[in-house]
């Protein structure tokens, strides 16, 4: 696969925010309704807890995250362009959750739309936002990752439910002449011969709502673990070493590795193939589980906050999601 071709603008990041809620449950709480233990789920997965919003949808999480965005920016609400939300829970099939964040924000020069690439979302979105951007037709792109898991996660079905938490993470979007910064190389890929593997079966057109899609149980995640454990492995691993092949990039040109928050395992497994150390890589699955969409910008935020993130830092964003979705965006970062 070429290298593709450099436009004359670069889309870059100029601004992150996020949005946690308040409640958290600890692995203490889901030993309490489910047989598990605190042990199991850390050296297993790495999650010590996670977040669970308990009024609203998902537009309430993103509309938070992109607040906080405003906030740290200075941005405004009408000069918003486009509001992109990947998220594989929508606060309902139609309209858009884009379309409610739009109205939740006031952003009435915006318009918008929902993303769908489960786990990999993030990354899909900020490709086609950057895109946008790159045709000169707009100046200030929002993508947003967000969901509510504790929508669709089945709380007596103990493989499933300890992974899950709910948040949003938000970056601005704008142009820069300076083609060292900002999104360099994206390769995206998805499969649908893994739709048996992790899904929700109802709630479609496939399988409307029905007394039997209830009784099935067919309204929560499904998930084959150890099937997607191993394809996710390979998948997140192989792309991110392609990459930076493509681009002719060295572990030691590396500054970090954000990769989607599943497992820890499938996260080392990544980093080693690309040769890196356990510095190089961004973590924060011990405090928010997996929150599908929201991983990767999470991560982003949370480093940024922490003054971790430096202008010019390479960073390799890794994913790998139900379709299945899954692929690698190389940028350099541009704040200080």
């Amino acid at each position: 696969m070429k290298k593709r071709e450099r436009a004359i603008l670069n889309a870059h990041i100029t601004g992150v925010g996020k949005y946690l809620p308040e409640k958290v449950l600890d692995n203490k709480y889901f030993e309490s309704i489910v047989e598990t233990s605190d042990e199991w789920i850390r050296t297993r997965t790495g999650i010590v807890e996670r977040r669970k919003l308990e009024e609203g949808g998902t537009s309430i999480l993103a509309t938070r995250a992109i607040e906080n965005l405003m906030k740290n920016t200075g941005l405004k609400a009408e000069e918003i362009d486009v509001i992109i939300v990947a998220t594989v829970t929508p606060d309902m099939l139609f309209p858009s959750t884009a379309c409610l964040v739009q109205d939740n924000l006031g952003a009435t020069n915006a318009w918008g739309f929902d993303l769908s690439g489960a786990c990999s979302g993030f990354l899909f979105a900020l490709q086609t936002g950057a895109n946008l951007v790159e045709s000169g037709l707009y100046k200030k792109v929002v993508v947003v990752g967000a969901d509510k898991m504790s929508s669709i996660v089945d709380y007596t079905d103990r493989t499933t439910c300890v992974i899950f938490g709910d948040g949003a993470g938000a970056v601005l979007l704008e142009p820069t002449t300076d083609l060292s910064l900002g999104i360099q190389d994206s390769i995206l890929h998805c499969d649908g011969s893994g739709r048996d593997a992790l899904n929700m079966k109802a709630g479609g057109s496939l399988n409307p709502s029905s007394h039997e899609t209830i009784d099935k149980r067919w309204h929560y995640i499904y998930q084959d673990g150890q099937k997607v454990f191993k394809v996710a492995v390979k998948g997140m691993a192989d792309v991110s070493a392609e990459i930076m092949q493509r681009n002719e990039l060295t572990s030691d040109d590396i500054a970090y590795l954000v990769p989607h928050q599943a497992n820890l395992r499938i996260i080392d497994a990544t980093a080693r193939r690309m040769g890196i150390s356990d510095k190089q890589v961004m973590i924060n699955i011990d405090k928010y589980g997996n929150t599908t969409a929201a991983t990767i910008p999470l991560c982003i935020a949370d480093y940024y906050e922490d003054k971790k993130l430096k202008k010019g830092d390479k960073l390799i964003l890794a994913a790998f999601g139900a379709g299945y979705t899954w692929g690698s965006l190389y940028l350099n970062w541009s704040l200080d």
